[in-house]
């Protein structure tokens, strides 16, 4: 599985990159904190595989990484997508390493 580090996603934001966002985490845990992404919560995420860009980079999140892990398989085996990357250490390493004003849970 492709992954990104939180230093490159920052890179991503920051260089104002063409990528999609993509959060799996519930609505109350983006209510406490998030990157902006887009929501589609993990147990929703094949239902709206539409809605996932298959023309650019997308880099999927959640708390700690592994749920992203399981969306980012579950759409590679049904849907075939090949430009999926996981989020390393989720929002709490971006909360860690990047901004520290990120509420963690």
């Amino acid at each position: 599985m492709k992954e990104v580090t939180v230093q490159e996603l920052k890179q991503m934001i920051d260089s104002g990159e063409d990528f999609q966002l993509i959060d799996v985490r519930e609505p109350y845990e983006a209510d406490i904190s998030n990157l902006g992404g887009e929501l589609i919560p993990v147990g929703s995420i094949l239902d709206n595989a539409d809605k996932i860009s298959k023309d650019k980079t997308v880099v999927i999140h959640c708390r700690s990484g592994q749920r992203s892990k399981t969306a980012i398989l579950n759409l590679e085996e049904k849907f075939a997508f090949r430009n999926l990357f996981n989020l390393r250490g989720g929002i709490l390493a971006y909360a860690d390493e990047i901004d520290h004003s990120i509420i963690k849970y």
